[in-house]
């Protein structure tokens, strides 16, 4: 299903009236590029009644900003910032792991000198996670690296694996490290959250500024503390309406990236916003937020609520300041929708953005599934294949493969008991349903990684999986091919062989 053939029927983006554009601080030539990549209104049809949001902020507003543009400015110093301008900002959280952690380490020091010390040991945050659970040298000596330097600066926040053998003998490791930034409580509403990964920008679930950098401005910021930034305009999405049963945040994200495509948001703020957020959990907010960069985005964002406050309290002993967009923001561009008209989603190989309902799809007969990332990994995640596999009681006719994100995840998947199952843990419905044992908890085959990853793709098959990238060779072999779906659309789809509607078994 192409994008730019959407009817009312199959998608409640219409084209329609421009709802609002800001103007302030954008060059022509970058509006000449944004009519090139993106529709010029967007709008949407049978649109639910709008829901009355209390006021973003209280009292008279000198200098109206959205969310990201409030963050930024608080870590400039500045009491006003636009889209366009460059500013020195301070970081709170600089991440980094095993793939691009030896090389952020190598530019440190040879920038600053060989004995220099991190701008500050309890804000800097090292997460071995990629390429963990290996016999390949280079990717085990990824891992030393880090835990030398981490030994040599004191690095309070180093979450070291050991034995490769049982993970759960390593206290310390995580597992992914997006997830794993979440749980440790190192995502914060209002800080700036830095990463040399891509989907850095998951922790915007928090109301926070996160993006991924490379690893030569990972080595600055690892010195200095800063970073110059460019202050990127912001997308608003407005998402109202009774979210089906049968869809997820992945729907959702998918959904949207197939409307403005991979590079709809470039360099660009996404904040989403609407009656249907506010009831996300914040699992599923980190599910939209973390495919921002599917969109080109700089960064994802969602308001601070209490759902936020439940999640973050005992988790971390720093305080912290949510900020919210002002009522009179001014956003690039806004997008509205009704959730209750979707229907469940794939990207078709080899692009996120290649956007088809998932009942499209069912004669595409498939190898293998695949749950899990930190996009798809999460404990909720599992909750949902395993609601599904429950609801069906069939066995899997492909194989299978489960992989926790977090060591706490992987905990959950064999201890928390899945509603209405009778006391079954989702791990003894994953076992009744034929699927693989759950593995340990990693990126795994999500990068593809060394040959012998667990659930690597080594032949070129065709996969559902709950990733978020499905280029040619993300996954191991350069000729499999790989749809991206929900946790539901996944499990359904490994009960059939073929791309599947999860309606087929919730309904």
């Amino acid at each position: 299903m192409a994008s730019s053939a959407i009817s009312p029927i199959s998608s409640p983006f219409v084209k329609g009236e421009k709802i609002r554009r800001c103007s302030t601080s954008s060059s022509s030539l970058f509006n000449q590029r944004r009519r090139k990549s993106t529709p010029n209104v967007v709008a949407s049809v049978m649109a639910p009644p709008q829901t009355q949001r209390p006021p973003s902020t209280t009292g008279s507003v000198k200098n109206a900003m959205t969310m990201t543009e409030k963050i930024l400015a608080r870590a400039s110093q500045k009491s006003r910032l636009q889209p366009g301008e460059n500013v020195w900002v301070d970081v709170d959280v600089l991440m980094t792991h095993d793939v691009c952690g030896p090389g952020t380490i190598g530019i440190f020091k040879r920038e600053f000198g060989q004995d220099a010390k991190v701008w500050d040991r309890e804000k800097i945050v090292i997460i071995p996670d990629h390429y963990i659970f290996t016999s390949d040298e280079r990717a085990n000596r990824n891992v030393d690296i880090l835990r030398d330097f981490c030994m040599e600066q004191n690095i309070k926040y180093f979450y070291d694996i050991k034995d490769l053998s049982d993970f759960k003998v390593n206290p310390d490791y995580k597992g992914v490290c997006h997830v794993a930034l979440a749980q440790e409580g190192h995502c914060r509403p209002g800080e700036v959250l830095l990463g040399t990964d891509s989907h850095t920008c998951n922790a915007g679930a928090f109301g926070q500024f996160a993006t991924g950098i490379g690893n030569t401005d990972a080595g600055f910021v690892m010195g200095a503390g800063k970073l110059l930034l460019k202050v990127p305009p912001t997308l608003r999405f407005i998402m109202d309406g009774e979210m089906p049963s049968y869809l997820l945040a992945k729907d959702l994200i998918l959904q949207i990236i197939g409307e403005i495509s991979v590079a709809g948001a470039t360099y660009r703020s996404m904040e989403f916003v609407g009656s249907t957020v506010e009831r996300l959990s914040m699992e599923e907010r980190m599910t939209l937020c973390n495919m921002v960069i599917e969109a080109g985005g700089k960064n994802g964002v969602v308001p601070v609520d209490e759902t936020t406050f439940k999640y973050l309290e005992g988790k971390t002993p720093l305080s912290y300041e949510p900020v919210y967009s002002d009522e009179q923001a001014k956003f690039f561009q806004e997008y509205r929708f009704d959730v209750s008209k979707l229907e469940p989603v794939v990207a078709k190989p080899h692009s996120p953005d290649n956007r088809a309902l998932a009942r499209e799809c069912k004669d595409v007969k498939i190898d293998r599934v695949y749950i899990g990332s930190c996009t798809g990994g999460k404990t909720e995640d599992f909750m949902a294949a395993a609601k599904l596999f429950l609801a069906a009681g069939k066995k899997v006719k492909v194989p299978t493969y489960l992989v926790p994100a977090t060591q706490k995840v992987w905990m959950d998947v064999y201890s928390l008991i899945v509603p209405g199952s009778g006391g079954k843990t989702c791990s003894q419905i994953f076992e009744e349903a034929g699927c693989d044992t759950p593995a340990s908890p990693s990126c795994a085959a999500c990068l593809g990684g060394p040959r012998d990853t667990y659930a690597r793709m080594n032949e070129p098959q065709v996969c559902v999986s709950t990733t978020n990238r499905n280029f040619p060779g993300r996954m191991g072999h350069k000729e499999g091919q790989i749809y991206l779906a929900s946790p539901y659309t996944a499990a359904a789809s490994a009960l059939t062989g073929f791309v599947t509607d999860p309606r087929e078994f919730l309904q």
